[in-house]
C-alpha cells in the first residue's frame, strides 16, 4: 500500500485550526487506502494526524529518535513505531518508507524536512511527489524567498517546479495521486 510521509508541527501553542487540518489530512490519507508515515509524535498536529488516520481505518508508521522517546511524546499507538538513533537516521527511515511527502504548516523542523525532501527531488535522488499544503499562507514568505533566489539565479525553475503548492486537503492528495498515476509508487 502506498505511503505518504507528512511533516507537521508538534507545538502545543498553535491555533486549533491547525489540529483540525492535520486531522483532515489523516482521514484523507486513510480514506484513500494509503499508509501514513510521520514523526511519531502524540501531541499537537502530529498526534491529531495519526489518531485521525487510525480512527478512519488507516495504517500508521511513526518514526522517532531515541532522544524524543525519553520525553514521553511518542505515538505509542502507531501500528508500527520505529525508534532511530538520531534525527538524521529518522529522516532516512521516513524517506525509505514513503512514496510521497506532504508538508503542513509547522516550525523549523517541518521546514528542514520539507527542504531536504524537495532538494533531493530536484537533484533526482528520488522521484516522489513533494507537496505543500498551505491553506492560510504560512509558507508565503518561503515562496517569496524562493522567487527572489530564482530571480538572482540561485534556484532554477525546474527545482522550484518539483514542489507542488496547494491550499486544500483534497487538492494536496489529488496531486499525490496524479503523480502516482504515471507509474505505481514503490510500495503496493
Amino acid at each position: 500500500m502506498p505511503a505518504v510521509c507528512v511533516f507537521c508541527s508538534s507545538s502545543l501553542r498553535i491555533d486549533p485550526r491547525y489540529l483540525d487540518l492535520a486531522a483532515e489530512v489523516g482521514r484523507g490519507i486513510a480514506g484513500r487506502g494509503w499508509t501514513l508515515v510521520s514523526g511519531a509524535g502524540s501531541i499537537s498536529m502530529m498526534g491529531a494526524l495519526a489518531r485521525s488516520a487510525r480512527d478512519a481505518g488507516g495504517r500508521t508508521i511513526g518514526v522517532i529518535p531515541e532522544a524524543l522517546m525519553d520525553r514521553d511524546v511518542a505515538d505509542l499507538d502507531a501500528d508500527e513505531l520505529v525508534v532511530t538513533r538520531d534525527m538524521r537516521h529518522r529522516k532516512g527511515v521516513m524517506d525509505d518508507r514513503s512514496d510521497a511527502f506532504l508538508a503542513l504548516p509547522g516550525g523549523i523542523g517541518t521546514l528542514e524536512e520539507l527542504i531536504e525532501a524537495w532538494t533531493a527531488r530536484s537533484l533526482t535522488m528520488h522521484d516522489k511527489p513533494v507537496v505543500v499544503l498551505d491553506p492560510w499562507g504560512d509558507f508565503d514568505h518561503l515562496h517569496r524567498l524562493l522567487e527572489h533566489w530564482r530571480e538572482r539565479g540561485f534556484v532554477q525553475d525546474d527545482a522550484i517546479a518539483h514542489a507542488h503548492w496547494t491550499t486544500t486537503v483534497d487538492d494536496a492528495l489529488d496531486v499525490i495521486a496524479a503523480a502516482w498515476s504515471g507509474g505505481a509508487p514503490a510500495r503496493q
